[in-house]
């Protein structure tokens, strides 16, 4: 199926949202449908259009899938209750961690976080509501790099052959498809979500499992959870696309108190781009380098070594796995 793309400066943003709301009442009818929060701004925006559209009809959900930024779960549900949007927490992280026990390949990876979201999670949650339709806010890249073989999306379905309905029980409604990010976070900004939102940096539908080389344990999630925190507070005024830290699988030699220490190895990449189909690394300071890496090693149990990234998008890819 091709999908013709909008881009950002043919996007009239205002004709988009009545356009949306209107296809969206029309398919679901009065029916009930459920949305996956996350707190992206592609979910973000897709939350906003399905309340626009259905009211009290949409019911929506953050996944606390035990793998996201520190404090993120409670921090969304609460900036969209201002908003007047209801969002209920569910605790998946047990059916999470369960799910990656023994998994070291990154689609297989990729895989488990789509059965374990789609499969156990929403399709227990749409069964007990009754609904039928599931919003989610797959964009333009999304397909590219699922179809293209670059990276398996957790969010792309129908263009690999796969029948939601089928697989899973439920239609999924994706209103954003037609899009990449820049014209997203126009119409985040025209729904009236908050600048913390509409300029947040890109965040992995995999979230921190995207970030981890290796086994994914709750442990190994906390020190890259440590580590992103204090590279999003570090260079969120760089004006760059996306910064991130990864955590490497085998342990280094490193030093402590004069003693050899075998310790952790964060990687960071900052990138300079415009719709993440291509990449060059930010050219960054060597002072807020140091300050950085200064900061992780002091800051992160474990870690004894930080690099930087300096490869473009192609060979590369923004985020790791």
């Amino acid at each position: 199926m091709q999908i013709q793309e909008i881009k950002a400066e043919d996007l009239n943003v205002e004709e988009f949202i009545n356009q949306k709301v209107q296809e969206i009442s029309s398919i679901v009818g009065e029916e009930l449908a459920i949305n996956a929060l996350s707190g992206g701004v592609d979910s973000s925006v897709v939350t906003m259009l399905g309340h626009k559209a259905l009211g009290a009809r949409l019911k929506t959900y953050f996944v606390d899938n035990g793998i996201m930024r520190e404090g993120e779960p409670e921090k969304i549900v609460s900036l969209f209750k201002e908003l007047g949007v209801n969002v209920e927490l569910f605790d998946g992280k047990k059916e999470f961690f369960d799910a990656f026990k023994g998994i070291t390949d990154p689609e297989e990876k990729r895989e488990a976080v789509t059965q374990t979201f789609y499969k156990d999670i929403f399709g227990k949650l749409v069964g007990e509501s009754s609904a039928k339709y599931l919003f989610q806010g797959t964009i333009l890249t999304d397909v590219d790099e699922t179809v293209a073989g670059i990276k398996r999306q957790h969010n792309v379905f129908e263009q690999l052959g796969i029948d939601p309905q089928e697989t899973f029980g439920y239609k999924i409604i994706e209103p954003l498809i037609q899009l990449r990010k820049p014209a997203v976070r126009m119409l985040a900004k025209a729904l009236g979500l908050p600048e913390e939102i509409y300029e947040r940096p890109p965040f992995p539908g995999p979230a921190l499992a995207a970030r981890v080389i290796g086994e994914i344990t709750p442990e190994r999630i906390e020190t890259v959870r440590k580590a992103t925190k204090i590279t999003e507070e570090e260079l969120c005024q760089t004006g760059a696309f996306q910064y991130l830290a990864i955590l490497h699988k085998d342990r280094v030699t490193g030093m402590r108190d004069g003693k050899r220490d075998f310790g952790l190895q964060i990687e960071i990449r900052c990138w300079d781009s415009t719709d993440a189909r291509t990449a060059s690394p930010t050219r960054l300071p060597h002072e807020t380098l140091e300050k950085l890496a200064g900061r992780i090693i002091t800051e992160v149990p474990g870690v004894v070594s930080v690099t930087y990234n300096i490869t473009q998008k192609p060979p590369s890819t923004i985020e790791a796995v």
